[in-house]
Formats: structure tokens, C-alpha cells, sequence
């Protein structure tokens, strides 16, 4: 009997990381120009109520949102 253990190793790390393909950009692309008018609509209401600007401008907001979106999607 042979030792496949030591054979499958390489393939099972090459399957832990895998690049982004074109259809996570294109969904990446599409969440983060839905989130973006709400982003800048709380960053508004935001800065309007406690008169000074938040850290995260309405852009870093819409692109963290859509990080945590799109991989939401690909793992369902």
C-alpha cells in the first residue's frame, strides 16, 4: 500500500487561496455603487448631527460594505 498523504498536500494548499475572478469584480462593482448613495446619505446625517466630519468618508464606507457583501455571496 502506498502513502498518498504526502501526494495530496501540494493540491490541498493550492486550493486554500484562490484569485478573484471577473464575476467578484463585476458583483464587487455593482454592491459598491448601490451602497454608495446610501454611504453618503449616513455620512451626511452624520456629520449634520454631530457638526464636526465622521473618519470614514462616504466612500471608504460603500468600499467596506462591499468587502463584506460580495464574499457573502460567493460562499452561499
Amino acid at each position: 500500500m502506498s502513502d498518498m498523504t504526502n501526494q495530496m498536500a501540494p493540491m490541498a494548499q493550492a486550493r486554500g487561496h484562490v484569485q478573484p475572478k471577473a464575476e467578484f469584480y463585476a458583483y464587487f462593482a455593482l454592491i459598491f455603487a448601490a451602497t454608495l448613495p446610501l454611504a453618503c446619505l449616513t455620512w451626511a446625517l452624520t456629520a449634520g448631527r454631530q457638526m464636526r466630519l465622521p473618519q470614514k468618508g462616504p466612500i471608504a464606507r460603500a468600499w467596506s460594505q462591499a468587502r463584506i457583501i460580495t464574499p457573502m455571496i460567493f460562499s452561499a
